[in-house]
């Protein structure tokens, strides 16, 4: 690929070369990997040193208490990780209704009842059993130090602090963890995390066994059963990440790897499937026709994601199916380029997220993701401990006579998932490490960088700072406040409902991204970090 390396929209950043590179949305978590590699260490001890110190520095978006998934290349072949955790053995929709009445169709938003068992520390263990070189305790220190001595607080995570401080204070353990003096931090502030350091000391020591096993499962029971949850030892301690073959879709060329269900990875596969039966190349990179195709085919994505993806035991298709070459042209055929739809979902039977990523001069490229779900997940922070708890379960349904069956809570069960890091390759070969998160935005940010990269040529800093749109529901559209005035007006010309928003961290996700420009011993890789948050990309 030969990139474009001018600079058309206007951004804080320049894309970054080196051999070794840890991109993240704080540059504190990026320094804390890189140090990883400095001393001695590989792509996967730097991803794990960053998605530690990231628990601290950015806790509105991830925390102990996170889930996460990892697609990564060891230098000869393509590895997936699900470290997303299932419902407590005690959850049925006779538990929620009992609880919260026969009108409600899914598990609360915030509190215990929203909390799965968290899978982030399990993958950390995991990535460093498996693929890592240093001692799992040293992937620790640097987190460890942040959450002791403290950090001062940056512009972009203090603003979402502040924004979620009065739906969550009085939420268990929240205000005593995160408002340390009865209200958020200001920016510039030095906010320590002591607890959460006492919480990364047991992990270290332990390889991550404490937080199932040991004196951190006890404290989260012991926590739950104080406030009305209904987690468990034994919920916590049969836990284990999975390891799974990534799902592949082919676009121009080079072939886009997601996780498989229960995620929403394979959405993004969806839209570039229908996205490969158009010259997309040929039309204008920000202009009325290739962002109404790509709005689209997201849509016609996300109505079979919606309507199908479960966790993959309970599904009645297959990614397989949703992915068929022929189904997906039949989805293509349904775009009319002269006005916006609502699509259905068809039949393919035949018959507040972190992402960071890392990579080494040895060829090691890590796609990592881990997050809380909604702002600060479900609110609930174990004090003793520091474990901020993600809110997962309230994408479980609830709801008996609900059309989304698959979906419905059941003991052991994942929920669905939004969080998905994604990799590119190439006859075989590893391309790109990348991820964009922030709910639904992902697998829409997944296919607007991809078609910028693939079909215009923008180089990856380039694709990032571009002006991104996101998909809500129906003809509902969010357009960020740079977008070209003549492409929205052309858009809602066409019938979309476009509406032109400015928080571009809440809206429209933030990515990183690097790309291997050959060889890493003598080319290395160029890497972006997005605008939109606190971070940065780093290297040597």
């Amino acid at each position: 690929m030969s990139f474009d390396f001018s600079t058309p929209y206007s951004s804080a950043r320049l894309p970054l070369f080196a051999r070794n590179i840890v991109s993240t949305s704080h540059p504190l978590a990026a320094q804390a990997g890189l140090r990883m590699m400095l001393k001695g260490g590989n792509a996967v001890d730097a991803a794990i040193a960053a998605a530690a110190a990231m628990t601290i520095t950015e806790p509105v978006s991830n925390g102990l208490g996170s889930d996460a998934f990892c697609i990564l290349w060891d230098g000869n072949k393509l590895h997936g990780l699900n470290a997303s955790g299932p419902a407590p053995q005690a959850w049925t929709p006779e538990y929620f209704h009992n609880k919260y009445g026969h009108d409600a169709v899914n598990p609360p938003k915030r509190g215990w009842d929203s909390v799965t068992v968290p899978g982030a520390v399990g993958a950390w263990a995991a990535m460093s059993e498996r693929f890592g070189k240093l001692p799992f305790a040293d992937l620790m220190e640097h987190a460890i130090e942040i959450a002791e001595r403290g950090y001062l607080m940056p512009v972009v995570v203090q603003q979402k602090w502040d924004a979620a401080t009065p739906l969550l204070q009085s939420l268990p353990g929240f205000a005593e963890s995160f408002l340390p003096w009865g209200r958020a931090p200001n920016v510039g502030e030095l906010f320590q995390f002591k607890a959460a350091a006492k919480g990364l000391r047991a992990i270290a020591e332990t390889k991550g066994r404490a937080f199932y096993e040991g004196e951190i499962a006890q404290a989260l029971v012991r926590f739950s059963n104080q406030h009305g949850g209904a987690l468990s030892l034994q919920d916590l301690a049969a836990y284990r990440p999975e390891w799974v073959e990534p799902i592949a879709q082919n676009y121009r060329g080079y072939t886009l790897h997601e996780i498989p269900p229960n995620g929403q990875g394979i959405a993004a596969l969806i839209a570039l499937g229908i996205l490969e039966n158009f010259d997309i190349g040929s039309m204008k990179v920000d202009g009325i026709d290739s962002q109404h195709l790509q709005i689209e085919a997201m849509k016609l994505a996300f109505a079979d994601v919606y309507r199908y993806v479960a966790d993959p035991r309970y599904m009645e298709v297959t990614p397989a199916q949703m992915l068929d070459p022929a189904y997906l042209k039949s989805r293509a055929n349904l775009i009319d380029m002269k006005k916006a739809q609502d699509f259905k979902a068809g039949n393919p039977v035949k018959g507040g997220t972190i992402y960071l990523t890392a990579a080494d001069e040895n060829g090691m490229m890590v796609s990592f993701i881990q997050s809380n779900y909604m702002g600060f997940g479900s609110g609930v922070v174990e004090p003793t401990y520091g474990v901020s708890l993600q809110n997962r379960g309230f994408g479980f349904s609830t709801d008996l006579k609900g059309a989304n069956a698959a979906n419905l809570v059941a003991p052991g069960k994942k929920p669905f998932q939004t969080i998905i890091p994604a990799f590119l390759t190439q006859n075989g070969q590893p391309v790109m490490s990348y991820g964009v998160m922030g709910g639904n935005m992902q697998p829409q940010g997944h296919m607007q960088t991809l078609v910028r990269m693939l079909d215009y040529g923008q180089n990856p800093q380039t694709a990032c700072d571009a002006p991104r749109w996101r998909y809500n529901a129906g003809m509902s559209i969010n357009a960020e406040s740079n977008m070209d005035r003549n492409t929205v007006q052309g858009l809602n010309d066409l019938g979309h409902e476009l509406e032109l928003i400015n928080d571009s961290y809440q809206d429209f996700g933030a990515g990183q991204f690097i790309w291997r420009m050959g060889d890493p011993k003598v080319q290395g890789y160029v890497a972006a970090s997005d605008p939109r948050r606190d971070g940065q990309a780093v290297g040597f």
